[in-house]
């Protein structure tokens, strides 16, 4: 039987644990691969979840594939700041109702005092960059 050009399989079928093997076995890729390479013949209506259990109870995968993220270390703790105004942190908070055209709130806070500037902006809003002050004196 077809649907849509496709070989149907019912899932209670023994021949779709064959083609689970089948399409999995040649390269023991991820879900996504195998459900490409299994749906392009046949069809069977719960492939997705089929798949996806059977690609995570690959006994050959669990032990050869490994996490593609390096471990991310120790965290290193800030420098404390030794004077007002000269260590910030900044963020943007959205989400907001539209009020007087803003929506985004820029928050601009000193580590040193914690004081704290929060700055109403509308979208779309633009960065200039000014040259910084310096500190020599003549």
């Amino acid at each position: 039987m077809l649907h849509k050009g496709r070989i149907f399989v019912p899932d209670s079928s023994s021949l779709c644990s064959v083609l689970l093997q089948h399409a999995h076995g040649t390269g023991h890729e991820e879900a996504q691969k195998t459900l490409h390479r299994l749906r392009a013949f046949f069809y069977s209506p719960h492939a997705s979840k089929l798949i996806h259990d059977y690609v995570r109870s690959c006994t050959i995968c669990q032990r050869s594939k490994t996490e593609h993220l390096h471990p991310a270390g120790l965290l290193q703790p800030l420098e404390v700041p030794s004077s007002v105004w000269a260590d910030i942190a900044m963020d943007f908070i959205e989400g907001f109702s539209r009020i007087g055209g803003k929506t985004v709130v820029l928050t601009v806070v000193d580590r040193f005092s914690k004081y704290a500037h929060f700055i109403a902006l509308g979208h779309p809003y633009t960065v200039i960059l000014s040259p910084r002050p310096s500190s020599t004196t003549s």
